[in-house]
């Protein structure tokens, strides 16, 4: 008779599951997970390492393709890491748009993870929700930096430019007619802000939809209750953050402990899990979607009643507009040698985190007195919470694998760097 014995899959990386070019090697009993093996470094890309051929403004960019799930939020460390070497203030205006946009990233990331998720699991409407409102946000990112998802707008000092007075509208066309074009232009009659402060209104409406599908759903329940349980004191040993440390029940966000730029002006809930497992992240991701929902309207609110400069007034950090620039030789230098040469940040380390949406997202710099950094490292929370991956899939069935990836929230352009 045979020998009965272990056979070993490959899952990826071309597994649409794999939330990016993920290959885990997965030890097999039967359809039970023995060993979950993640291979990484099939999209390296060597960020920390350009980041030293460029100048400190130059690598803003590539922060934001790091992880192209959440854009902006991901600019924002790393400009704060260059303020705090300069010692600089930053207009409060500028923190407030900051803020209100890491905020939009957060809702934009948590739509996707939750709508991919579900797909990866079975339930194919629920992305088609999901991506209706992100078409929102991704206008609301293109109206202000010009760019549907790599806006490159966190500069040291502040934001490229205030927000515009006018959205973008329809225009009919052969696709849409004079009344779908009017429907869809109601709320982009006004300025951004009037447009966010409307998605705001409707946004708690979908949180309700998307739960009315999945929340109590007996199937949804069935695939992620009880799967891949981490317990609170192994999930800080393990060095989760975000959601996957939430889940857990420990109430750890950087934004309450270690509050930066606006956030302790502003009120809002951690929430907080109870079991662990992969349905208690959901439903966290679900409600912090309601709590950044609230942040947003507190910072609406602020910035329609405080107009002012939203980038600092130091031409050796920041160029003069463009008006001063054309008409003053002075300026013009300014502009020249900032463009050309770049900012000189004084000798020194620093790290700074943020709550990223997928957990802390740290960047630590350090600089010679050049115009450009010595050494950058990221400190990314998805490249922790995919090293869990063995400890987190072994005793499940191969299906639950794809539930565990899912809740993970992993991009692999921030895993690989």
């Amino acid at each position: 008779m045979a020998d009965i014995q272990n056979y070993t899959l490959n899952f990826g990386p071309q597994h649409p599951a794999a939330h990016g070019v993920l290959r885990l090697v997965l030890e097999l009993d039967g359809e039970m997970v023995v060993r979950a093996d993640p291979h990484i470094g099939l999209l390296h890309r060597a960020t920390e390492k350009l980041a030293e051929q460029k100048t400190w403004l130059q690598s803003v960019p590539y922060l934001d393709r790091l992880d192209y799930t959440s854009m902006l939020i991901n600019e924002h460390p790393y400009v704060m890491a260059i303020e705090r070497l300069l010692g600089i203030e930053v207009p409060l205006r500028a923190q407030y748009i900051r803020v209100m946009f890491d905020e939009i990233t957060r809702i934009h990331n948590h739509l996707l993870s939750i709508g991919t998720q579900a797909l990866d699991v079975g339930a194919m409407t629920m992305v088609l929700y999901t991506f209706r409102e992100r078409e929102d946000i991704v206008d609301m990112m293109e109206a202000t930096t010009g760019a549907r998802m790599h806006g490159a707008y966190y500069r040291p000092g502040g934001v490229y430019r205030d927000l515009p007075g006018q959205m973008p509208r329809y225009e009919v066309n052969k696709f849409k007619n004079a009344k779908t074009v009017k429907a869809l232009n109601e709320a982009r009659s006004g300025s951004l802000l009037d447009f966010i402060e409307d998605f705001t209104n409707r946004f708690p409406g979908y949180c309700d939809d998307y739960e009315t599908l999945l929340t109590d759903n007996r199937i949804w329940k069935q695939r992620l209750v009880d799967i891949g349980i981490v317990s609170a004191e192994r999930a800080l040993q393990l060095g989760f953050s975000g959601p996957m440390l939430r889940g857990s029940g420990v109430e750890w966000d950087v934004r309450k402990k270690q509050p930066y730029e606006v956030y302790e002006h502003l009120d809002f809930d951690i929430p907080v899990g109870v079991n662990g497992d992969c349905y208690d992240r959901y439903l966290v991701r679900m409600e912090e979607m309601r709590q950044a929902n609230r942040i947003i309207k507190q910072c609406v609110a602020w910035l329609r009643e405080n107009p002012g400069p939203v980038i600092v007034d130091n031409h050796k950090v920041a160029p003069p507009s463009r008006e001063k620039m054309k008409g003053s030789m002075e300026e013009l230098i300014h502009h020249f040698k900032l463009f050309t040469e770049g900012i000189h940040v004084p000798a020194g380390e620093v790290y700074a985190g943020i709550e990223h949406a997928k957990g802390e997202f740290g960047v630590y710099l350090i600089s010679d007195g050049a115009n450009k950094p010595y050494r950058m490292k990221l400190r990314s929370a998805a490249f922790t919470h995919l090293s869990a991956m063995d400890e987190m899939a072994k005793g499940h069935m191969i299906a639950d694998a794809v539930t565990i990836i899912g809740t993970m929230d992993i991009v692999f352009g921030d895993v690989d760097r």
